[in-house]
């Protein structure tokens, strides 16, 4: 019985010293992640590694798909991936990915977008924000929005506000643009993205309701109607200067800090990394998150978008897997512990027994040898 339970105590330390050396790995990954949290560029890559580790064809598939799609950016963002990466790629899939980003980069397929986003308003890459953002420079697509919207406003009709608090804080930005020459040109992008981005249904609704808070408080109502009711798209010097009467500068913090951080990922990454993140993200926290991200990574922003989504910006999606692999380690460890400590015991135990028997029998030998003698 007594060396059953040893036999048991040593399996029980063998068993658990197994288990701690086979979690390991993972806790090890668990503790780096924790580590790199804060880093978003850091936490991506950790991310990606186990990713590819676990589909060696990770890059390549999402190429064909992206090429299937018909969106070279995005296929070129994973091939600049693959190049990061040491990931190699077959000659004649770079050779596809090179041909549908050249085509896509071709000056007549650049001057048709730019004429479209400067026409309707709507950006989708470098060329249709580029015309866009030309359309907002010129004042034209605030005015028309902010009109437009305030008009809903005044009519007691639906409204959204969104739209309507990006369009003055646009007009202020744009004589911003002009008196630094240029050097508000980003958050005028930013501006422009969010807006065009909200226009097209395409805005998180985690950002929707938060930005929509804000812009409620940019404007100021009662001064926008009466700047609408008197105010005239054919006259858009008067329009323009009434209704940055209604602009409340001192409550614009949050919306120009998120466009600032939505432009600087346009600048970075291009424009579609940023409209991706507009789509995933659901606070100006996790865009700031984005924007590091893009600061860090520039091209590649797109595929790691692609792949990991919103867990790219969070840092604590993970969070629940990381601490039952830390929980896991710390109870195998706790069981090896408590496995040598029995073992230990049993055997101190089983050798005190031994060498009180040896006595014993030594005892017992030399009365029976003193019997004799005495007789």
């Amino acid at each position: 019985m007594r060396r059953a339970k040893l036999g048991l105590a040593a399996l029980s330390m063998v068993v658990s010293a197994a288990v701690t050396v086979m979690l390991w790995p993972n806790a090890r990954d668990a503790l780096t992640v924790l580590a790199a949290q804060d880093d978003p560029a850091a936490l991506a890559d950790l991310q990606l590694n186990s990713a590819l580790r676990n589909n060696p064809c990770l890059i390549h598939d999402n190429i064909e798909t992206a090429l299937a799609a018909g969106d070279a950016d995005l296929a070129g963002s994973f091939a600049e991936l693959a190049r990061d990466k040491d990931v190699a790629l077959s000659d004649d899939l770079s050779k596809r990915v090179g041909e549908a980003v050249a085509e896509d980069n071709s000056s007549g397929q650049f001057a048709k977008r730019f004429a479209t986003g400067l026409v309707t308003g709507n950006a989708d890459d470098v060329a249709s924000l580029s015309g866009t953002v030309a359309g907002d420079l010129f004042v034209w697509g605030d005015i028309r929005d902010a009109f437009r919207e305030g008009k809903h406003l005044v009519m007691g009709e639906e409204t959204d506000h969104l739209i309507l608090g990006l369009a003055t804080v646009g007009l202020a930005v744009t004589a911003a643009t002009y008196v630094s020459v240029g050097g508000a040109v980003p958050l005028r992008a930013g501006l422009t993205l969010v807006k065009d981005t909200r226009k097209v249904g395409r805005l998180s609704e985690g950002l929707v309701q938060f930005a929509g808070r804000s812009a409620r408080e940019v404007v100021d109502a009662p001064v926008l109607q009466k700047a609408v009711a008197s105010g005239s798209v054919l006259r858009p010097g008067e329009t323009i200067s009434a209704m940055k009467a209604a602009f409340r500068a001192e409550k614009a913090g949050v919306l120009v800090r998120l466009a600032k951080d939505v432009g600087r990922i346009g600048e970075k990454a291009g424009i579609k990394a940023a409209q991706d993140t507009l789509k995933i993200a659901e606070n100006p926290k996790e865009v700031a998150r984005a924007a590091q991200l893009a600061g860090a990574k520039g091209g590649k922003t797109r595929a790691y978008l692609k792949v990991f989504g919103r867990s790219a910006l969070l840092g604590v999606t993970w969070l629940w897997t990381l601490a039952s692999w830390l929980f896991s380690i710390a109870m195998a460890l706790l069981a090896f512990l408590c496995s040598i400590k029995s073992t230990t015991e049993r055997l101190t135990f089983a050798w005190l027994r031994r060498k009180k028997a040896r006595r014993l029998a030594a005892a017992r030998q030399a009365a029976l040898a003193a019997v004799p003698a005495a007789g």
